[in-house]
């Protein structure tokens, strides 16, 4: 049989001659009543609590579940995504040596046609300074000649007046 509080505070007992003091034993009824009542709502408060410390469990079980589900898988994907930058990066270091190449024979073909360039310039610097040369020796033979010419003529005008030596020396000056 469950007792209640309740059933505490109205139990009754048969009276005897010597027993107990009637207002005694309601008293310590009445408090016993009291007593058992907080206990027995303690109790129903830790059931309740440990119905809620059971979901608390199952959920963080759930959760951790959860958690160690998603680690597996992030440590899935990160393990692909270490291998796909792995293989992008190998694409990336074949697609610049390809460009390296490409580059480092146009710059042989420029270097080529450079040279070319180089030689045929030297090649019209040569000419032309050759021809330069002719030119200026021919230019620097005619000076010579008038300069010989100049000479004669100078001499020819000093007998003359003086007046016609210096317009003459003036205007061989100008030229």
């Amino acid at each position: 049989m469950k007792l209640t509080p309740l059933d505490i505070k109205k139990q009754e007992f048969k009276k005897v001659l010597r027993g107990y003091d009637p207002v005694e034993v309601d008293s310590f009824l009445d408090m016993m009543s009291n007593e058992f009542a907080d206990l027995l709502k303690q109790s129903k408060d830790m059931n309740q609590q440990l119905v809620e410390f059971d979901t608390q469990l199952r959920d963080y079980r759930q959760m951790e579940k959860t958690l160690q589900q998603t680690l597996m898988q992030a440590q899935e994907a990160s393990g692909r995504s270490i291998e796909n930058s792995r293989k992008e990066a190998q694409l990336i270091i074949q697609e610049a040596e390809l460009k390296s190449n490409q580059l480092l024979d146009r710059a042989r073909m420029d270097l080529l046609r450079t040279k070319e360039e180089i030689s045929n310039l030297r090649s019209k610097k040569e000419s032309i300074v050759s021809r330069l040369k002719v030119l200026l020796n021919s230019e620097l033979e005619l000076i010579k000649a008038l300069e010989v010419d100049d000479d004669e003529l100078s001499r020819d005008l000093s007998k003359g007046s003086g007046k016609d030596g210096i317009e003459i020396d003036e205007i061989i000056k100008k030229l």
